[in-house]
């Protein structure tokens, strides 16, 4: 691929353009005496139809997932063995796995969405860089959870009395949501915004990134992209798109190589305020 023929970036959210979730995680295995990564793996290895990957396509209202994200998380039989697999995979000693789990998954899904909350302005100021140089398509490719109102309001329901003193409006401010998952400071800086939870389709599906593709009138062999996992990465570089992982706390580098791949200055002394959540 040449500098010539990329017509588009396009970018993850979180890990991303802001603070990787991943690190509240990390965080919460600490904390509770659960191995590394085990929770991570737990929700990867649901496949399509856990709650997170449901919630993320806007199947699930907020207490259902909370509801299902705790049960899936503390089943240890499946993830137990699933970890383990992992570790064989990985050649790595598997270490003293739980005899039995009580993960609270709003209290967890609560840090994390607060763990991602602030930006990353090296990212943001190349992306404002690339919508001032207008020779390409900047556009993001999140999964995330951005409908909201109705199609997350079960607080009526009857799992409502698992969640006593709760509201709708209090968990919108716990999640730090009260703008919206997704805020209009946030959408403003792409050329177009894809949420897995507004079009029913979530990475590393490839019907995602093929929708963002035609919504923007490319091909998959025109883009760049950049995500935090390599999950996602390789469902892009199989599609034909230059993907580009940015580790936790990495981003120069990687934009460094987005840099390069464009032949167009990103990095710079200049850094601009990130735009308030």
């Amino acid at each position: 691929m040449t500098n010539e023929e990329i017509k588009a970036v396009i970018f993850d959210i979180g890990g991303v353009v802001t603070r990787s979730p991943l690190i509240a995680i990390a965080e919460y295995e600490h904390e509770h005496g659960i191995p590394h990564n085990y929770i991570n793996n737990a929700i990867v290895r649901r496949g399509n139809r856990g709650a997170w990957q449901k919630f993320e396509r806007g199947e699930l209202p907020l207490l259902a997932f909370y509801d299902a994200f705790s049960r899936e998380l503390s089943d240890v039989a499946k993830n137990n063995a699933w970890y383990a697999e992992y570790c064989r995979k990985h050649g790595t000693a598997c270490p003293r796995l739980p005899a039995s789990l009580a993960i609270n998954g709003r209290d967890l899904f609560g840090r994390m969405m607060n763990k991602s909350a602030s930006y990353d302005n090296l990212v943001i100021s190349a992306i404002r860089k690339l919508r001032a140089a207008g020779r390409w398509r900047v556009i993001a490719l999140t999964n995330n959870y951005s409908k909201i109102g109705k199609a997350l309001d079960d607080f009526n329901s009857p799992l409502a009395a698992k969640y006593p003193g709760l509201n709708f409006q209090s968990e919108m401010m716990f999640l730090g949501w009260d703008k919206g998952a997704v805020p209009s400071s946030l959408r403003t800086l792409f050329d177009d915004f894809l949420d897995s939870s507004e079009v029913g389709m979530r990475k590393p599906e490839p019907e995602f990134y093929l929708l963002a593709c035609k919504r923007n009138n490319i091909h998959p062999c025109e883009a760049v992209f950049l995500d935090d996992l390599g999950l996602n990465c390789k469902a892009a570089s199989l599609l034909g798109m230059h993907a580009i992982r940015v580790p936790i706390g990495k981003s120069q580098g990687a934009l460094k190589k987005l840099e390069n791949l464009l032949g167009f200055n990103l990095l710079g002394d200049q850094q601009p305020e990130a735009p308030k959540l």
